[in-house]
């Protein structure tokens, strides 16, 4: 034990708070299943006694029964129970794994740690998180909510999604095919990702989706996101060696899983921070996704540029990036990020 360990002296107390920010969307953001038109994210503030502060986003996700309310609730515990008198990154770790809060505050929380210490080292986040620097430049997906199939090429024009390379089509059983029909009408040979949030229920119908999609001309497919759900794990297994394209997964891994079986069931993971629950944890479940062979993608929610800004900290572990998330809110509020011809630039800190 290091002489001048926390036992020895009490640490400076932080001032931690949480603040909810309604964020209204520029369209409706419908996914297989769920649709809204506004979002509730929460930002995280940690101030330390010598003026340095640092900024967390935390977007609670209903798939995992995450609440704004909820949410707030866990953080007003956690301030009870020592939040303000941790003194390390581990310690801050240790505390949260203790109180398991929510998987989106958790990366709220040790966000605005990890942006309250870069801002007192002077250092860059990536370089507290010991990873190399973003690139200046990153291209970013950009997705196509479900729709009417008769709304797509407006939307496709109104959203100037040309200048994206890379697109992202949510589809359902629905109207999966149509919407595919459309998007290649209107901007042929683009690179697709095709995400299906788990609406299929078996990997024989969503095999016969593929081979009924195949004969769209114009149509190429960069990969398919967890088009079935995450307890469909034999399913999974049947399922890789037979799609035409590599299937992601997105559901299937949160904070932890079990890459021995990931790696039998995907060709790669899209990893998000507010499923992660935290930087480190993120960066674990890449380097896993990296060892097991598998391809490497950052995923976002719908977030500020905060969040965002936040995911391309760690955006050199990644082969491919969708971080469009901020591009979906109306007013965006802080400008961390801005998105010019499909490539995202950061600003050098997060200070709001």
């Amino acid at each position: 034990m290091l002489p001048f360990s926390a036992h020895h002296h009490r640490p400076a107390m932080l001032t931690w708070t949480l603040e909810t920010r309604e964020l209204p969307l520029r369209y409706t953001w419908k996914i297989s299943r769920s649709a809204s038109t506004s979002k509730t994210n929460l930002l995280v503030r940690v101030a330390a006694t010598g003026g340095a502060v640092g900024w967390g986003e935390a977007a609670p996700n209903l798939r995992y029964g995450e609440t704004p309310a909820g949410l707030q609730a866990e953080f007003e515990q956690l301030l009870t129970k020592g939040l303000v008198t941790i003194g390390s990154l581990e310690e801050l770790g240790t505390l949260l794994d203790a109180h398991t809060p929510a998987h989106a505050l958790r990366f709220g929380l040790e966000s605005a740690y990890v942006h309250l210490l870069a801002n007192q080292t002077g250092q860059s986040v990536a370089h507290v998180l010991g990873l190399p620097a973003p690139g200046a430049a990153v291209p970013t997906a950009f997705t196509l909510p479900i729709m009417e199939p008769g709304a797509v090429a407006d939307f496709v024009n109104e959203q100037r999604m040309a200048r994206f390379e890379l697109l992202k089509i949510k589809v359902n059983q629905e109207s999966g095919y149509d919407l595919l029909r459309e998007i290649t009408r209107a901007l042929p040979d683009r690179l697709l990702i095709i995400d299906g949030n788990e609406a299929w229920s078996d990997a024989d119908s969503l095999l016969q989706f593929l081979e009924q999609i195949s004969t769209l001309p114009g149509l190429k497919v960069r990969l398919l996101e967890q088009p079935l759900p995450a307890a469909c794990v034999d399913h999974y297994r049947y399922l890789r060696p037979l799609s035409p394209y590599p299937v992601f997964a997105d559901e299937s891994v949160t904070d932890t899983a079990d890459f021995a079986s990931i790696a039998q069931q995907f060709h790669g993971v899209n990893m998000k921070l507010m499923k992660a629950g935290g930087y480190r944890n993120g960066i674990q479940l890449l380097r896993q996704t990296q060892a097991h062979g598998l391809q490497t993608m950052i995923g976002c929610m719908v977030e500020t540029t905060l969040g965002i800004w936040s995911a391309l900290q760690v955006s050199s572990l990644a082969q491919v990036c969708d971080l469009d998330g901020f591009l979906v809110v109306r007013d965006e509020p802080f400008g961390l990020v801005q998105e010019t011809n499909g490539l995202l630039t950061a600003a050098a800190t997060p200070l709001l």
